[in-house]
């Protein structure tokens, strides 16, 4: 006779580790009941189903709409660890929704959240700077970092921070010193990007030559740049083997030679022997840096003098297949061979 035996495993389909979803319009809602359930277990799989489902920007929509950001600001400062840590991974996941982004100014959710800054769990503070990163690439959401007084402490967290993390406060700065590069340049921003731009690791030094593009927007970020001795390292950096540092590089230094202590610093440190040799770089950004650049020096008579031997060189950039390689060259050798 046969026997029925039934098997104590869970279906193949189901996760334990996450909360199952109810049907239909009553999946959000009860998901947000069991984020503020008083049982660790209830909050930790409704955290991790979440995490599937927002992926999904119509549901981060419905999340937002049905204020599942109070409750998940409410959840930073969770005891546990993986609470903590999944949260997190929620607001970086819904960081790369337009709704999401718009509901972290909304809800005000920037400040909560930087309260991680020093928080003991590595993963805690690598998803809060990718979330915060990427709201800094659009305009408003840079605007909503400075006005939250983020720049100086990201600054000073460059100094104690693993190198992931970082990385991502380069990237994040870069925006923000966009808009506004003042409290930057007091947190002593010029003298920490420096030590950086000196880094062992490539992606750390390309990054900080990118920020440093930032840092001198303004003039007071240009006279901090000649003051503290920067032309020189960005120089030797146009030699680097990687073609993001000498972009970057090249970059910084188009910003910093638009002053004339600029132009004299770069021209003293041999600035024009190294850029010429990127002319015909393969990475056209390293190009159109290097034209930009080498078009600032050619304002000073010492530096037109110099490229006047090289218009032949810089003539052959004329059939560049970039457009605006084309553009910066004529430019370049209109301002070279100009003549009084």
């Amino acid at each position: 006779m046969a026997h029925v035996i039934i098997s104590e495993n869970l279906p193949p389909n189901i996760d334990p580790t996450k909360a199952p979803i109810a049907f239909g319009e009553r999946a959000l809602p009860k998901l947000n009941e069991e984020l503020q359930n008083a049982n660790l277990l209830t909050r930790q799989r409704a955290l991790m189903a979440l995490c599937d489902l927002v992926h999904d920007p119509e549901i981060a929509y419905q999340a937002i709409s049905l204020g599942f950001l109070e409750t998940l600001k409410g959840l930073l400062s969770d005891e546990n660890r993986t609470v903590r840590q999944k949260t997190t991974e929620v607001f970086y996941l819904l960081a790369n929704h337009n709704v999401g982004r718009d509901g972290f100014l909304s809800s005000d959710v920037i400040i909560p959240l930087s309260q991680l800054l020093d928080d003991p769990v590595n993963l805690c503070r690598v998803n809060m700077h990718k979330a915060f990163e990427m709201l800094s690439e659009f305009p408003y959401g840079a605007v909503g970092l400075v006005d939250a007084g983020l720049v100086p402490k990201l600054v000073k967290k460059l100094e104690t921070e693993v190198e992931e993390v970082q990385e991502l406060i380069l990237d994040t700065l870069y925006f923000c010193l966009r808009v506004e590069a003042c409290e930057a340049l007091q947190a002593g921003a010029v003298s920490i990007l420096k030590e950086k731009l000196q880094h062992p690791s490539v992606a750390i030094r390309s990054k900080a030559a990118y920020a440093m593009m930032g840092v001198c927007v303004p003039m007071a970020g240009k006279d901090a740049v000649c003051k503290e001795e920067v032309i020189p390292i960005l120089v030797q950096l146009l030699g680097d083997t990687d073609a993001e540092v000498r972009a970057n590089a090249a970059g910084a230094l188009m910003s910093a030679t638009i002053t004339t202590p600029g132009k004299y610093a770069a021209l003293h440190s041999g600035a024009i022997t190294a850029l010429l040799p990127l002319v015909k770089d393969s990475l056209s950004k390293v190009r159109l840096n290097t034209l930009k650049c080498l078009t600032n020096l050619s304002e000073t008579s010492e530096g037109r003098k110099t490229l006047l031997d090289h218009t032949a060189l810089l003539q052959e950039l004329l059939d560049d297949p970039s457009e605006a390689v084309r553009k910066a060259a004529t430019t370049a050798l209109s301002v070279i061979q100009w003549k009084p």
